[in-house]
């Protein structure tokens, strides 16, 4: 005789908290280039010699307009937006560092809404040299809008009581200092951008950021960019004399 026991499944509700991102440090946006999306989605080979010599490899102004994911809305309140996964991944990477939580649950317990999150700031132009992902590292120079100062507002759920409202907010203040967002962020090891802590929504800079940095202000930046360092300056001036020289066309 097969004896039955009763099954008890523990109650669960779902919270929700908002919080105020404010960047410690510049945000570098690292959306994929229009010109690698379109290469993977219909390759064109490789440029023969001739073709090599009639175009310029790089579009530094084009480069810089198409890194940010951009919120196509009119009426949102900023141009530029941040995946909410970006977050959510930030927290799951802290999660190996803190006591008691683990990245895979943590990826289950939590959701953070929305599938554009705006961001308050105002981008500059930001050339660098990277490597390439090859066997060879091969040098080359990326082109980045990197915002400054900037701001984000996020919500998230989660699972009580699994996971309580503090948790919540202990590993995002966690992931603001050990993860960050964006491209070159502290989670990689050898770069410190994308960092952030939690404000309150009086916070001076907060206040400011979101009233004077909104969609108006990116798309003016956009139209006329500002180099974000001398080295990034240098670069871009030789680039459009350079381009000229050689008769090309590019982005004004």
């Amino acid at each position: 005789m097969i004896k039955s026991e009763a099954v008890t499944i523990l109650e669960v509700n779902k919270g929700s908290m908002e919080f105020c991102i404010l960047g410690v440090s510049p945000l570098i946006c690292n959306r994929m280039s229009e010109k690698a999306m379109r290469e993977l989605l219909a390759p064109r080979g490789r440029k023969t010699t001739a073709e090599k010599a009639a175009s310029m490899k790089h579009d530094p102004i084009q480069e810089f307009r198409d890194s940010p994911y951009q919120i196509i809305d009119e009426s949102a309140p900023t141009l530029i937006g941040i995946l909410p996964t970006s977050f959510k991944g930030a927290m799951r990477t802290a999660a190996l560092d803190v006591p008691g939580a683990k990245k895979a649950q943590i990826g289950r317990l939590v959701y953070v809404h929305g599938e554009m999150l705006p961001v308050w700031g105002v981008p500059n132009l930001f050339m660098a040299i990277t490597r390439s992902a090859d066997i060879n590292r091969t040098p080359d120079v990326r082109t980045r809008a990197i915002i400054p100062e900037w701001a984000c507002r996020i919500r998230i759920d989660f699972l009580k009581p699994i996971i309580n409202e503090q948790s919540v907010a202990n590993l995002l203040a966690a992931a603001g200092f050990q993860s960050g967002v964006g491209d070159w962020r502290q989670e990689k090891g050898s770069g410190n951008y994308g960092s952030f802590k939690l404000v309150s929504e009086d916070d001076p800079d907060f206040v400011r950021i979101t009233s004077t940095m909104g969609r108006k202000e990116q798309i003016a930046a956009f139209e006329n960019p500002v180099a974000h360092d001398k080295e990034t300056s240098d670069l871009l001036s030789w680039y459009g004399t350079e381009a000229q020289r050689r008769g090309m066309k590019v982005a004004a």
